[in-house]
């Protein structure tokens, strides 16, 4: 039993607006209310909680510590309420949204161009995606499910095989002074390296029999897609994921300097915690996704191999 009384839901979004705008006017404006009813609304809830939230500085407020950590905390709890509201109604439609955390450029290359198979195979849900890189606490987090990048060692966690990664060096034709006809010969243009993979280059070279310290040498970028366009810009060699540039070489201005095309050690993983396998959207979307996974990588094995 709560030992407390929780705010009320006016006082809440009331104070959620005045602290998001720092104005008692603007928060009025957007809630269709009068400036006397949010500095009411916002009075109380001082009152209630017996900290000041507002220090009230001539014609107008600033937040206090207590405030801006209190506002940032409430505006959470009310999108969580968006998110779970919307997901309630969806659910008694047969449907639901599922919220999944992405890898920003496998999510804008390969996974959205296809989503709209999914809306049509299971109209009633929807996907919201959010970017994550690295693996994260579910319980701390809205997500649901998440598409991983490495091995399948998240603890508490189903993770369902997608499919593996070759990764092909591409640069700009006029970077190159010659053909490339040995490997080693690459390093003596500038390698354009992902922040998320910085050993990426180290290992490439090391497959192929060069080991040398300058492949940890050269420009870094968090995004694959802003190396694809550094390398495209002039800039460098970049080292991306094969799947990123598949058929798109022309379009981008990028040649494959060495055909050596390695495959990585991890993988792409559908990772959700084990207790929320059965909820139906996941479900839908799993089926499909490991559907599309499965025809991706038998059209991809299909391919001839580039002379």
């Amino acid at each position: 039993m709560r030992k407390f009384k929780i705010p009320n839901m006016g006082a809440l979004l009331a104070f959620e607006a005045a602290a998001r705008h720092e104005s008692f006017t603007h928060a009025a404006k957007e809630l269709f209310l009068t400036e006397s009813a949010i500095s009411r609304q916002i009075a109380t809830l001082e009152s209630n909680l017996g900290v000041r939230l507002f220090v009230r500085a001539k014609q107008r407020v600033v937040l206090t510590r207590a405030g801006r950590i209190y506002g940032t905390q409430v505006r959470r709890s009310l999108e969580q309420l968006d998110r779970d509201t919307l997901s309630i109604i969806a659910h008694g439609s047969g449907g639901g949204y599922l919220e999944l955390a992405v890898l920003p450029t496998f999510a804008s290359q390969w996974l959205i161009p296809r989503i709209g198979d999914f809306y049509a195979c299971a109209p009633d849900v929807r996907v919201n995606m959010g970017v994550r890189t690295d693996a994260f606490s579910f319980a701390e987090s809205h997500f649901e499910a998440a598409i991983h990048y490495g091995k399948p060692t998240w603890p508490g966690t189903t993770a369902d095989y997608l499919f593996g990664e070759e990764v092909v060096p591409v640069c700009k034709a006029s970077l190159l002074e010659r053909p490339i006809g040995h490997v080693h010969e690459l390093l003596a243009y500038p390698l354009l390296h992902s922040t998320t993979r910085p050993d990426d280059w180290t290992r490439w070279f090391a497959s192929l029999g060069v080991e040398d310290a300058s492949t940890m040498h050269g420009m870094r970028y968090e995004l694959h897609t802003m190396a694809i366009s550094a390398a495209a810009a002039g800039l460098g060699v970049a080292l991306v994921p094969k799947f990123l540039v598949s058929g798109q070489l022309e379009q981008f201005g990028l040649i494959v300097p060495f055909e050596a095309s390695i495959k990585a050690d991890s993988a792409y993983y559908l990772v959700y915690p084990t207790e929320l396998s059965h909820g139906k959207p996941l479900e839908k979307f799993r089926e499909w996704l490991l559907k599309q996974a499965s025809e991706y990588t038998a059209d991809d094995d299909c391919k001839p191999a580039r002379s």
